[in-house]
């Protein structure tokens, strides 16, 4: 049987999210300063999935965001797959790190993992103010789509 690629959406790297936080938590920790995190953060984003060009659009962004963001989402077999993209570098990194812990997980999951991960990374203190309440707007879209699929599977 031939394995359809997943793409535009992010395939979990690690089993759960609280994995895929603490793999995150221990790639951040090589670094000595936050210029090598960025850095490193912005390599996440370059990597991500192509993002449809017909996707860049209002009804795809995140409302919140200084820069232009686009997130996608779908249930499958149980599971919500992101996709997500930005105008920016480092916030498209920010969207891969978001998308590494969320994306492939039960709705459940999802609600039970709080963004608070994103703070206590220091993500938060490092980046701006904008940017910082951007990743809280991505966050939150996130959620809301876990939501929404358990309304959906309970119907």
């Amino acid at each position: 049987m031939e394995t359809v690629s997943p793409e535009p959406y992010v395939v979990p790297e690690e089993p759960s999210a609280a994995l895929a936080i603490a793999a995150i938590a221990e790639e951040l920790d090589v670094f000595d300063d936050w210029m090598e995190r960025y850095q490193y953060i912005i390599e996440l984003g370059r990597k991500l999935p192509p993002f449809p060009d017909a996707w860049a659009n209002d009804a795809h962004r995140v409302p919140g965001c200084q820069s232009q963001v686009w997130m996608e989402s779908e249930l499958t077999d149980g599971r919500i797959r992101f996709a997500g993209a930005s105008d920016a570098a480092i916030v498209s990194g920010l969207v891969a790190l978001l998308l590494r812990v969320y994306s492939g997980r039960a709705p459940e999951e999802i609600l039970a993992t709080d963004p608070v991960f994103l703070k206590e990374l220091g993500l938060l203190e490092a980046l701006s103010t904008n940017r910082g309440n951007g990743i809280a707007s991505m966050a939150r879209a996130v959620q809301r789509a876990a939501h929404a699929a358990t309304d959906t599977q309970v119907q």
